[in-house]
Parts: C-alpha cells; sequence; structure tokens
C-alpha cells in the first residue's frame, strides 16, 4: 500500500491530529466518576464486557486484520488490577484494542474530557470505562479514587501516555513520567501494548495491525517514587520503541517541519 497521506508536524509532545472538533465539558468536582446506582452499573457491565464485544471484535479483525502476540502475559495475574500502556494511533478503535487482547478482565481507559462531550454519546462512552482527566484539585481527588477503586476491583486501566493521536504513526513518540505514577503509587504491575503496522498479502500491498504485550514491569522499590517513576516510564518506551521497529509499511508518512527547513538551507548552501 503506497503512501496515501503526508502529515507535517512541529512537536511531537503537544501536536495532535484527530479530526474530531469537540468542545470539551468541565471534568470538576461535580463530576460522577463512580456510580452507587447498581442499574447504572449493571448496564455498565453489559455494555462494557458483554454487548459491545462482538462488534469490537469484528470491527478489528475486519478494519485491521488484528493479531495480537504475547496474551499469556496477562494471564497470571487475571486476578489483580494492573495498568496498560499503549502508543496512540487510532482516532476510534484506541478506545477497545487493549480490551480485546485483555479480555475477559474489565478494561477502563483515561481519556481527555472531549471523548465524553460528544452529545447523546458521552453517557455510553462513560459507560464504556472512560475515566476523564480531571480539571482541578478536587477533581483529581475524586479521579485517584476512581484509579483506586477499579484497581481494587481487579480491573485493567488503559493509558495512552503519548495523549495526543497520530493517525497509523509507526514510531513511538516522546512521552513524560506522569502517568507512571500509579503502579508506583498502588504497586501494581505494568504491560505495555504496542500496536504496529505491518504489510501482507501476495503483493505485499495490504495493511493489518499486529499488537504486541509486553510485561509486567514493576516500579522499583529501591528507589524514591519520583525515580521509580521514571524508571518504569524508560523501561516501557524502550520496549515500546522496540517493538515498533516491527512496523514495516507506512499509511500515512510524518514530517517534521523543521526537517525541511533545515534541507531548504542545506540546498541554499
Amino acid at each position: 500500500m503506497e503512501t496515501k497521506k503526508v502529515i507535517y508536524y512541529e512537536d511531537e509532545l503537544h501536536d495532535e491530529f484527530s479530526t474530531a472538533k469537540i468542545i470539551p465539558r468541565k471534568i470538576d468536582a461535580n463530576y460522577q466518576y463512580i456510580h452507587r446506582n447498581p442499574i447504572w452499573n449493571i448496564t455498565s457491565y453489559l455494555l462494557q464486557n458483554v454487548f459491545s464485544m462482538p462488534i469490537k471484535v469484528l470491527y478489528a479483525k475486519m478494519k485491521f486484520h488484528i493479531q495480537y502476540i504475547g496474551k499469556e502475559k496477562l494471564k497470571p495475574y487475571k486476578k489483580q488490577g494492573y495498568f496498560i500502556y499503549v502508543n496512540h494511533t487510532q482516532i476510534f478503535a484506541d478506545t477497545f484494542i487493549p480490551s480485546i487482547g485483555n479480555y475477559p478482565k474489565r478494561n477502563f481507559f483515561v481519556v481527555n474530557p472531549e471523548n465524553i462531550s460528544m452529545k447523546g454519546l458521552g453517557t455510553m462512552v462513560e459507560m464504556l470505562g472512560a475515566i476523564p482527566v480531571p480539571g482541578n484539585k478536587t477533581a483529581m481527588k475524586h479521579f485517584l479514587e476512581a484509579i483506586e477503586t477499579r484497581i481494587t476491583k481487579k480491573s485493567s486501566i488503559t493509558i495512552y501516555p503519548e495523549a495526543h493521536i497520530w493517525p497509523y504513526y509507526t514510531k513511538i513518540r516522546p512521552f513524560t513520567d506522569v502517568s507512571f505514577q500509579y503502579p508506583v503509587k498502588w504497586n501494581t504491575p505494568a504491560f505495555c501494548m504496542t500496536n504496529t503496522y505491518q504489510a501482507y498479502g501476495k503483493k505485499k500491498d495490504k495493511i493489518k495491525m499486529v499488537t504486541y504485550i509486553d510485561g509486567p514491569f514493576w516500579a522499583d522499590t529501591g528507589l524514591s517514587k519520583k525515580e521509580a517513576q521514571k524508571k518504569l516510564r524508560d523501561d516501557i518506551f524502550h520496549c515500546m520503541t522496540e517493538r515498533s521497529k516491527a512496523s514495516n509499511i507506512e499509511y500515512i508518512q510524518y514530517i517534521k517541519k523543521e526537517t525541511i527547513k533545515m534541507e531548504a538551507i542545506d540546498k541554499e548552501d
């Protein structure tokens, strides 16, 4: 498959290439992270892990011919909570790709507020497992309580440390260690899933997604919390970077604007 599109970027940490333009709702002290209503919770579970699962699997198979490598690494931890870190390369499918590879464990995922701000769909996205990033200190307290509740109940929580969507990007972008405080805080294992894009077919002109599962990664208890947080981030970043090298086809080409400027200067010289 030939490259169909070229995207020019400036900043790997902050550029966003999602086509969705949604005004985010404010996630403040009034936002309800944990629902006490049993009907809401039962409906959420059925929607998340029963009714939607065949649709998720069918979509992933038909759209990406997805293949998971390393599922067995998760099995010894099926009776405890853990975190999953994933590269952010699909606008829609990223909400359930980890859930399929992680099934039947119930999987929640940390999202930007835009994801639960869609009219008519916000509540459904919440029921499917979305945990929005808080907007102030009070909301942060409730956010952390929600994270702890899900981990205590032996669920998994997926985090996209790159934070911004770059569709079909084949490398791993730099990311901060902020989200790695959670496995350190609760002394839980962490895994990573690296989505790669690989050619297949007789002419190698078709594209499929191969997702590698690695871990567990543990925080180093011999270090301070900040040091352990950074080391955990570095370990997972290194693993994902190595796995990303399995991508061998580029559906969208990303070019840094600075590179173009440098090439123009070299030509002038």
